[in-house]
């Protein structure tokens, strides 16, 4: 359930109606809803176990203003970056609920993180464990650490967000992870905390999860056998929400909850979980405005004023949104089939083929939902357009918590060095 809501025949982010928003910080913008991260963050803790650590994964959505809302619900933060870590601590969020994740950890965002004092590293290569060892050392401390195993299991998503299969990037294999666990327990920078898992993102069925935990739990008795203390279980994030309608929506959390009760039960771990997409995507929408209807050869197009360097995933993932106009049609009322693209000069920048939409006109709004995750985050100038407001709803409350670049901030970027100036 998100809180994006036709009344009165306008759609309403809550109590705000989203054809006067745009009126007053104009279009194209994202909008995100409190009442929704609340909900879904609410939701996610409620279907795992009692006691488990929920940690934000700050990537799919890093606004400051969300970064404190879900804070200020007593989420911790997954981060992969030393800027994320620097947003979390901004908004908030206690260091002590921080976990590091990410393939390519520098030795000054380590330090960073140790001289915060974060939950744990989730260490994903044997060079990584090296370079951690070497900075906490320097630093007189011990790293908390799990080793990110990747258990080689096909999560059935998109192959561009798949993280748990031998061919990624990510993680220690199996074959060398019980190796690895060895080498680290005689670094004297280094504490063995637990294990970690995370298989990729929006996956839509339950079946890849539990075959990853059932092999992680497996792993966690071996390496209890070798003496190592395994007191915490990393079980990442990932688990898919509805972009478009289906009869075979992905599952809920609390099915998702139970399973992964049945699987650890028994063995007196603290677990670990790093949701973002779920928590994020539905409560955010980017709203835009239809600048042409131009009639093709084979087909209408939809032209509006968003662009694919403000929403990325259709061009990156060929990923749906739903796309809706903000004044509700009449029922009944003509659908008839459009293409709706940006105005980028690329043939990528296409948020939806031949889509039946209700009859529109230059000058009219529509809503791409789902967009509150990898949205504005993964957002750019491409061909110099400046980057879009993000605006947040908390009841009949909203707030710019993201101003709208100008051209002179985009020029401002940039530096002319001292033999091109007259």
């Amino acid at each position: 359930m998100n809180h994006f809501q036709y009344k009165d025949g306008v759609l309403c982010a809550e109590g705000v109606r989203l054809d006067l928003l745009a009126e007053k910080v104009g279009t194209p913008f994202y909008c995100y809803s409190t009442a929704t991260f609340a909900r879904h963050y609410k939701v996610f803790v409620e279907a795992v176990p009692t006691g488990s650590l929920v940690a934000y994964a700050i990537k799919a959505n890093d606004n400051l203003a969300v970064l404190k809302t879900l804070a200020q619900l007593g989420a911790g933060a997954d981060v992969v970056s030393g800027g994320e870590l620097a947003k979390a601590l901004a908004a908030g969020i206690p260091a002590g609920k921080i976990v590091f994740s990410g393939v390519g950890k520098t030795k000054d965002e380590m330090r960073s993180a140790l001289e915060a004092g974060i939950y744990q590293f989730n260490v994903e290569s044997e060079p990584e464990l090296a370079a951690l060892d070497e900075v906490a050392r320097s630093l007189g401390k011990r790293a908390p650490v799990t080793l990110r195993v990747n258990p080689d299991v096909d999560a059935k998503t998109h192959a561009k967000i798949t993280t748990g299969t031998a061919e990624t990037k990510f993680g220690i294999p199996f074959s060398r992870a019980r190796e690895a666990y060895a080498h680290a327990a005689r670094m004297a920078g280094i504490e063995i905390v637990g294990v970690d898992v995370h298989i990729g993102s929006q996956i839509t069925e339950l079946e890849p999860f539990e075959t990853a935990f059932t092999r992680v739990r497996e792993f966690v008795g071996t390496l209890r056998g070798d003496g190592h203390n395994i007191t915490r279980l990393d079980l990442g994030g990932g688990l898919g929400v509805p972009y478009e309608n289906s009869n075979m929506p992905p599952p809920d959390p609390s099915v998702y909850g139970a399973m992964v009760a049945r699987v650890t039960k028994d063995l007196g771990c603290t677990l670990s979980f790093e949701p973002g997409r779920l928590i994020a995507a539905n409560a955010g929408v980017l709203v835009s405005k239809v600048i042409y209807v131009k009639k093709g050869e084979a087909k209408d197009f939809l032209i509006i004023d968003a662009g694919m360097n403000d929403l990325i995933r259709p061009a990156m993932y060929e990923a749906h949104h739903e796309i809706v106009a903000v004044t509700e049609p009449k029922v009944g009322s003509p659908r008839p089939r459009y293409d709706v693209v940006g105005p980028v000069c690329e043939t990528s920048d296409l948020f939806a083929s031949s889509r039946p939409l209700p009859e529109l006109k230059s000058g009219d709004l529509v809503a791409i939902l789902s967009a509150g995750a990898y949205g504005a985050v993964m957002a750019g100038d491409y061909n110099a357009r400046p980057r879009v407001p993000e605006v947040l709803v908390h009841g009949e409350q909203w707030g710019i918590v993201r101003p709208r670049e100008t051209y002179a901030d985009l020029i401002a970027k940039d530096r002319i060095p001292d033999w091109l100036s007259s």
